[in-house]
């Protein structure tokens, strides 16, 4: 059976969506993401815990968001399913702990908030593994 995913051409949406998933999953990772997993130990006496899960809790939700979440993203992995735990975090950060934020304390959160809503409504595009799974998971388009 010839490769199908090789013989779709691939539109300018297709690699604008793979752009935006790479881009904005790196951003994440590198500023939020990557320095809460390194510096672990430092990071539960500095997280907040609006839902009073306890610091340790809350900090690997905040993994999970920020470090898997995007490395799914990147591959286009059930990459509508692994924005919810993104936008989730980035809407407690901006509507639970930092009510004050003004539009410019919080414009990195807002445009990643843009970033992966726009993702989870668009999809990862044709560019992704998740096109290529078989079986049954390949039918769970909703969630690609």
């Amino acid at each position: 059976m010839p490769n199908q995913f090789l013989r779709t051409a691939l539109t300018a949406s297709d690699w604008g969506l793979l752009w935006l998933r790479v881009s904005g999953s790196l951003l994440l990772l590198q500023v939020h993401g990557l320095p809460k997993l390194l510096h672990f130990n430092e990071q539960l006496s500095l997280i907040e815990d609006p839902w009073h899960l306890g610091a340790k809790l809350t900090l690997c939700l905040a993994i999970f968001a920020e470090v898997f979440c995007p490395l799914a993203i990147i591959l286009g992995l059930f990459s509508r399913l692994a924005c919810v735990p993104i936008l989730a975090v980035l809407l407690v950060a901006l509507v639970v702990v930092h009510p004050e934020w003004s539009l410019a304390e919080g414009q990195f959160a807002w445009l990643l908030l843009i970033i992966f809503s726009t993702l989870c409504i668009a999809g990862p595009g044709g560019i992704a593994v998740s096109r290529r799974l078989p079986g049954r998971a390949a039918g769970l388009v909703y969630f690609q």
